[in-house]
């Protein structure tokens, strides 16, 4: 499926500025996401972060998050998200989880940190193990730890869900 072009998508990006701007006038910050395949809206999200006290609801994971309920677990496969303004880490990783295929951004991350939202050390989470990072992480593997992966793979072998 190809990719839409620049041309294709500057509405939406467009539309995923005007919906940032919304949301700062009802006390929110610039952050808007848009998912979009061959040409139709998935989902769109502005950050609900302090809306939800939920620190993973980020734009573009609240616009993944309804693309999905609308299109189906892999129906955002091969779509395109849009932002308002640069994804950081968790969000590129989410576009990642959910099969996205291309990112555009209006705002880049200079822009943003400009403005007081400087994220860009959270890229650098990509390149260090998760047992390196700030939080304690422990391995306790318990007596039948691997059990629900084995079962797991029996019922997918045997096609159950």
């Amino acid at each position: 499926m190809p990719l839409e072009s620049l041309d294709q998508l500057a509405p939406h990006v467009e539309e995923a500025v005007r919906i940032s701007r919304e949301h700062v006038a009802e006390g929110g910050i610039p952050f808007s996401g848009i998912v979009v395949r061959d040409g139709r809206v998935l989902g769109t999200g502005f950050n609900r972060v302090a809306e939800d006290n939920d620190p993973t609801a980020h734009a573009e994971v609240v616009a993944l998050r309804e693309a999905t309920r609308k299109a189906g677990r892999f129906g955002v496969a091969g779509a395109t998200l849009i932002a308002s303004g640069e994804p950081c880490a968790l969000c590129y990783m989410a576009a990642l989880y959910f099969n996205v295929d291309h990112i555009v951004y209006a705002a880049d991350r200079q822009t943003a940190a400009a403005y007081g939202f400087d994220y860009a050390g959270s890229y650098s989470i990509f390149s260090s193990d998760p047992t390196t990072w700030r939080l304690k992480v422990t391995h306790a593997p318990v007596e039948g730890h691997e059990v629900p992966f084995q079962e797991f793979l029996t019922r997918h072998r045997a096609g159950l869900r």
